[in-house]
């Protein structure tokens, strides 16, 4: 089950306070492109800031991780005021390990959020924290990700993994 998420969710501002609690969730690590921003795009999505804000009001901790380089995310860090680990080389653990060090956080009350199964969802499995799927935000037109999205939704059919209906 590396490949299962924990949860399914349309966008990053779906995951709501409620969600967070009935899974014990008090940190999350932040992947950038096609979560917080479009692939390689540095503007933000509709209520984004709010929601950053509201969930470190209620105390969540938060850190970016990315595979992108430093150029690439040092700037939408700033942007909203967080931290950030960039190279990532996720779905390998390393960095994983580093977030959950960054945020003083344990594994068990942690979860990824992004949009890839291959490198979120297997690398928070692997490191036994929660995984939050989300849809991307647009698809990306080059040969190798429509080749991965493809692979993706056979893994999301195999698995019966279908988006959640929050109440």
């Amino acid at each position: 089950m590396l490949l299962k998420p924990t949860v399914k969710l349309n966008k990053i501002t779906d995951i709501k306070p409620s969600m967070l609690q009935k899974n014990g969730i008090h940190a999350l690590i932040l992947d950038v492109d096609n979560t917080l921003s479009t692939h390689h795009g540095q503007q933000l999505i509709a209520g984004l800031e709010d929601w950053l804000h509201a969930r470190q009001e209620e105390g969540v901790k938060l850190i970016i991780l990315s595979n992108s380089k430093r150029d690439r995310v040092e700037p939408l860090a700033a942007k909203i005021g967080l931290r950030y680990i960039c190279l990532g080389l996720k779905p390998f653990p390393f960095r994983f390990h580093t977030a959950l060090r960054a945020l003083g956080a344990r594994p068990g009350e942690t979860a990824i959020v992004g949009d890839q199964i291959f490198t979120d969802v297997l690398g928070g499995n692997m490191v036994r924290i929660k995984t939050i799927l989300l849809d991307p935000i647009l698809p990306e037109t080059t040969p190798y990700f429509r080749f991965k999205r493809k692979l993706e939704k056979g893994v999301m059919k195999l698995h019966h993994i279908e988006t959640t209906q929050e109440e």
